[in-house]
């Protein structure tokens, strides 16, 4: 077997797929999250079994599916309408949908609107359904009416410089491939080489700009001083622009599937890159006591109001799926199998 990548043309816009070569079967789609691409599910997508036909996308601004703008105004739905216009191009039926960080939150927004074509959903690691930054509590209450504390401001620049300048190094704390080590697996995680750099050139594919990642900063008066724009990656999961909160509302539910490393550091309760928690940690200088958003405690509220559903924990960072691939392709088999 082989990986192949093809470029098709949807409604909305032309898209990147990389399959694997002579399968067949239920198809499986596989999302990825921000600042990365398909790539990272390259050895998930060569490791299903026989009767199945799996496929990744590229998202707009990633990978080599076209450079859209993203109208974070709409949320998520950029994304997740563009999945469903590739689902519509290759006549694909019942479709199990596989979501990443932000791509969770990308096929949670496709089962919402069009749970016709789902026959299952796995969530790994998947963003709140509150989004990112801006809440606090089970219910997604936001901080601010604006807001605050989400969206592109919430950014690190250096980070974002050196994303667009295509670092490959490992000099800065900050260099993709640092950041790669510290937050997207757990501490101490190792890689072969040609992996991790198979890893950073995903990363370094992330389109920059203000309809891109990180999208369009705006100022708040308000403590920390950010708050969400109307375009870019970062403003789509903003907390005043997605929200998933009546999942529930779905006649018929099919089943999900949660995977999340418990060491996780980005999607958490405490989370690194919350400026919240941030704050509250003494990082982020003035913080008036705003909590930290509880982002698991708020996916596993919403996902016990849907009802139908199951949750496992694997030792690894935000990548159960390259950190700990056996047991993160055992649960997803079984769950496939079942479904």
């Amino acid at each position: 077997m082989r990986l192949d990548n093809r470029r098709v043309p949807t409604a909305r816009i032309t898209q990147n797929v990389l399959s694997v070569s002579e399968t067949g079967g239920e198809v499986v789609l596989f999302v990825h999250g921000n600042v990365s691409s398909a790539a990272f599910w390259r050895e998930t997508l060569l490791a299903l079994p026989d009767g199945y036909r799996p496929l990744a996308v590229d998202l707009r601004g990633f990978g080599d599916t076209d450079p859209a703008p993203v109208d974070a105004t709409r949320g998520l739905r950029d994304y997740s309408d563009d999945v469903l216009a590739l689902i519509d191009a290759l006549a694909l039926p019942g479709v199990h949908l596989v979501g990443w960080s932000m791509g969770g939150g990308v096929v949670l927004q496709a089962l919402r609107d069009r749970p016709s074509a789902v026959r299952s959903v796995t969530l790994v690691n998947p963003v709140s359904p509150y989004g990112f930054g801006g809440t606090h509590g089970p219910d997604g209450a936001l901080n601010h009416p604006d807001g605050v504390g989400g969206g592109a401001g919430a950014a690190n620049p250096d980070f974002v410089k050196l994303l667009a300048a295509g670092d490959r190094s490992g000099d800065s704390p900050l260099s993709p491939r640092s950041v790669f080590r510290s937050t997207y697996v757990k501490a101490g995680a190792v890689f072969r080489d040609e992996d991790e750099d198979t890893f950073v050139e995903s990363m370094l594919s992330t389109k920059i700009g203000e309809d891109h990642y990180p999208g369009d900063a705006v100022a708040s008066e308000v403590w920390p001083g950010v708050a969400p724009g109307s375009r870019g990656v970062l403003n789509a999961i903003a907390p005043t622009h997605f929200r998933l909160d009546d999942l529930e509302a779905i006649d018929s539910r099919p089943p999900i599937l949660w995977i999340r490393g418990e060491a996780d550091v980005i999607i958490s309760d405490t989370s690194m890159l919350d400026l919240a928690h941030l704050g509250a940690l003494g990082v982020v200088p003035g913080s008036p006591g705003t909590p930290a958003q509880p982002m698991v405690t708020q996916t596993r509220t919403v996902l016990e109001r849907y009802g139908n559903h199951s949750e496992v924990v694997l030792d690894c960072g935000h990548s159960p799926h390259i950190e700990r691939p056996e047991e993160f392709r055992a649960a997803l088999i079984d769950h496939l199998r079942r479904s």
